[in-house]
């Protein structure tokens, strides 16, 4: 339980690592993004965007994902740089002190993954790793396992969250899904979304307009069914996610949007309904 909780503390691996290997669920006519589909640009350099993980009641850790300001180059190729870090809340420490750190590397023309970096420290927990991807011949070179072949189309754990950013779901269905073939510890582990259409939502900051999407997850392991998570995502330009639930065996676990900072476009917000008033009746 411990393990679980600390990866939720942020929410990439929440929607990442729950989504294991489920092609037998699908029919094959409803992953719409099997075929290259345009990728629409949704983040930009100086992005910041914060979360606060609750565990029931319990306010657990945060989670922040920054696109940094700096200009880089792999394999003389220019890459966005963007880190993730979760880490638990002092109140929480006492049970389970979480410090983790995620870099990705994203080519700006493809947004292929170019270079990995996960450091893990979860009660005392170590987890070092280091991918340097090459897109063009299809492999992925590793630091313990050697170079390992991989899709033309995958990503790691961190890229796969900008990549689903930048998907179009404008003309998005009910029941659509989305596939991702995310490469984690030397191995593929394709992981899917469905969508569920569209909701306002209120938090905290306020309400939103958003797209619903359920990860598929593999239930039976954490999960009570295969539809225990939740993931609302601004139904804007930006695409960040506003809140994730998830149900689990042990109680609940919710990541809400805290803050953002320098974001493509303003959140969409709900059209306020026009209020009646006594002339109108005249």
């Amino acid at each position: 339980m411990k393990k679980w909780i600390s990866k939720s503390s942020w929410i990439l691996l929440l929607v990442v690592l729950v989504s294991f290997d489920q092609e037998r669920y699908f029919e094959k006519d409803k992953v719409v993004n099997d075929q290259p589909v345009p990728l629409a640009t949704a983040f930009q350099k100086g992005e910041s965007v914060t979360y606060l993980c609750h565990y029931g009641l319990i306010k657990a850790g945060e989670a922040t994902l920054t696109v940094t300001n700096e200009d880089s180059l792999i394999d003389g190729h220019p890459v966005y740089h963007m880190v993730g870090i979760g880490k638990t809340l002092s109140v929480f420490e006492w049970f389970y002190k979480v410090r983790d750190r995620y870099e990705t590397y994203l080519d700006t023309s493809t947004l292929a993954p170019r270079k990995f970096v996960r450091r893990v420290n979860e009660g005392g927990y170590i987890i070092d790793r280091d991918y340097h991807f090459v897109p063009e011949d299809s492999v992925v070179n590793t630091q313990r396992k050697g170079t390992i072949k991989t899709p033309a189309d995958v990503q790691d754990m961190l890229s796969s969250f900008y990549y689903l950013r930048a998907l179009d779901f404008t003309q998005a269905k009910k029941g659509d899904l989305y596939r991702i073939n995310a490469f984690m510890d030397y191995e593929m582990w394709p992981f899917y979304v469905r969508f569920e259409g569209k909701e306002n939502l209120e938090i905290g900051m306020g309400e939103f307009e958003c797209y619903k999407f359920s990860p598929v997850v593999q239930k039976g392991r954490v999960f009570r069914s295969d539809e225990d998570v939740e993931v609302w995502v601004s139904a804007d330009e930006n695409k960040i996610p506003i809140l994730v639930k998830a149900k689990i065996f042990v109680g609940s676990v919710k990541l809400e949007l805290t803050g953002h900072q320098n974001l493509k476009a303003k959140l969409a917000r709900p059209i306020p309904e026009e209020s009646e008033s006594l002339w109108d009746w005249f």
